[in-house]
């Protein structure tokens, strides 16, 4: 497959708005999808999406609407650019509108997206059978900048890309490398599930700042000020738990380090020093409330699927398992009930083995 594909980027936040808008400024035919009109209004009003920081122009947008068939009608590839805590939704929203043709590529998946996804497709008695992939982290470093501006102060040089079925992931990339050449192969699911590192990052960085969050309203920049030589070690306790469980797996992931190194050329003794080296980081500020992704999504859609994984094969992940726990506290709930464990994937009691097929195969294999 290599034909250039027509594109819906489902999804207007800071993710969706940079994607795409780069992609229209590169000469792309893309729809722009978000649920609630207001929100992309100007978008619509202007026609596009400004682009600022490493990249700079206007994307035209050929189409902005919050009809979700109007937006998969006449497109062959779906980037999914919302949060992990709304991809069963989309794709409860897709499933009577997709075809056995269409191309949908989670940006990023975190942990099982692309499973989760299938899981509510079949649910819902989706008749297509759409090629469904996850990337391992969203290739931009961005923030939205105005109600129809996007700052993307990274891109970054590698992501990591796996289909389900993984015999197919060479067709997603056949439409996504002409855009993008940072696209690279993965061997299933799992790897992308599990070099997953804003699991490392996001969650621990925002709970061990909550009171320079709070009391700044996130006026700091998020990875440089806000990771210190403790934090560091806090990071790398996360990290190092997330290598084990996939190695029960039978997963070989990089370390956080190795991958600084590889996604922005970041290099440093230790991880404290690797993020202080990323220059893509720098300028990036800290989310301004308590309430936001790096806990509302990275927690029980990344954090929880790797600690159920952990537990289910007899290792007890104590610094992943410590930082749902504090973030549960801060936010008064209870985050392994919300999370993708793999009861909620009908993955439990399969043994590695087993899941390495389906997140390879998928559930019918």
């Amino acid at each position: 497959m290599t034909d250039l594909l027509s594109i819906a980027v489902l999804g207007a936040g800071n993710a969706g708005r940079a994607l795409a808008g780069d992609l229209a400024r590169i000469g792309a035919d893309v729809v722009l999808w978000n649920r609630t009109p207001d929100h992309v209004a100007e978008i619509a009003e202007v026609g596009g999406v400004e682009l600022e920081g490493e990249v700079t122009g206007f994307g035209h947008l050929r189409r902005v609407t919050s009809d979700l068939g109007e937006a998969l009608a006449d497109t062959g590839l779906i980037m999914v650019c919302v949060p992990a805590f709304g991809h069963r939704d989309v794709a409860a929203a897709c499933a009577p509108h997709l075809r056995d043709d269409h191309i949908v590529v989670l940006n990023p998946g975190r942990t099982f997206g692309a499973l989760e996804f299938i899981h509510e497709l079949r649910a819902k008695e989706c008749t297509a059978d759409p090629l469904v992939a996850e990337a391992a982290t969203f290739i931009f470093a961005s923030r939205s900048s105005g109600p129809a501006q996007s700052l993307i102060a990274r891109i970054k040089h590698a992501v990591p890309v796996a289909a389900i079925p993984s015999t197919r992931t060479k067709d997603a990339l056949a439409v996504l490398k002409p855009w993008y050449p940072q696209f690279t192969d993965a061997e299933s699911t799992l790897d992308t599930s599990f070099a997953n590192v804003g699991a490392v990052v996001h969650p621990a960085i925002t709970l061990l700042n909550v009171a320079r969050i709070e009391n700044t309203q996130g006026r700091f920049d998020f990875y440089i000020d806000g990771v210190s030589p403790g934090v560091g070690r806090v990071l790398e306790a996360v990290d190092r738990e997330r290598l084990a469980v996939a190695q029960l797996l039978g997963v070989p992931v990089r370390s956080m380090r190795e991958w600084l190194e590889s996604a922005y050329r970041a290099k440093g003794r230790d991880l404290y020093e690797a993020i202080q080296a990323n220059e893509g980081y720098r300028g990036i500020t800290a989310p301004p409330t308590m309430d936001n992704r790096y806990l509302l999504e990275d927690v029980p859609y990344s954090m929880v699927p790797m600690a159920s994984a952990g537990r289910g094969f007899g290792l007890t992940p104590r610094a992943i398992e410590a930082v749902i726990d504090l973030a549960g506290l801060v936010h008064e709930t209870n985050y392994w009930s919300r999370g993708r464990t793999l009861g909620a994937l009908g993955l439990e009691g399969l043994s590695p083995a087993e899941i390495r097929r389906v997140a390879s195969d998928g559930y019918g294999a």
